[in-house]
């Protein structure tokens, strides 16, 4: 699933057009066989999932893709980068391309219901070893130790 491009209507805005576009990403996952989705910005790079922001770990280095991939600027989601930042861990707000999913060491996702959850698997492709991984787990003993 693509999320719609900003140049069709203010992606960053909480609005009842984002939401459908969510409940899409949700019901294709579902429909696949899948928990959750994870929707591609217009240019085919890492958006976020039907509610959450996304994160990868690659050589302890965070990726999280930039407000302009048409992402919603999430509180749970800004107060990972500072958790993370004050853990020592540098993060890169970037394109995030498709594949780099593939090669993580750990996937995440982050939002007010979720909280932080790990990513087991993409497209039926293990996520590390298949657990939630080191970074992840501190990341999300801090965040609720706060």
């Amino acid at each position: 699933m693509t999320r719609t491009a900003p140049n069709t209507f203010p992606a960053l805005a909480k609005s009842t057009a984002n939401y459908a576009s969510s409940q899409l990403i949700k019901l294709e996952a579902l429909l696949d066989g899948f928990s959750e989705g994870i929707a591609l910005d217009s240019s085919g790079h890492v958006s976020e999932g039907s509610g959450q922001n996304v994160f990868l770990v690659r050589d302890r280095t965070l990726y999280t893709p930039p407000l302009s991939a048409s992402i919603l600027p999430g509180i749970t989601r800004d107060s990972v980068i500072t958790i993370a930042r004050d853990l020592g861990y540098r993060v890169r707000e970037q394109a995030v391309p498709r594949e780099m999913l593939y090669i993580a060491d750990e996937v995440f996702l982050v939002g007010t219901a979720v909280e932080i959850a790990p990513v087991r698997s993409i497209d039926r492709i293990q996520v590390g070893d298949g657990r939630k991984g080191p970074v992840t787990a501190e990341i999300q003993r801090t965040f609720f130790a706060s």
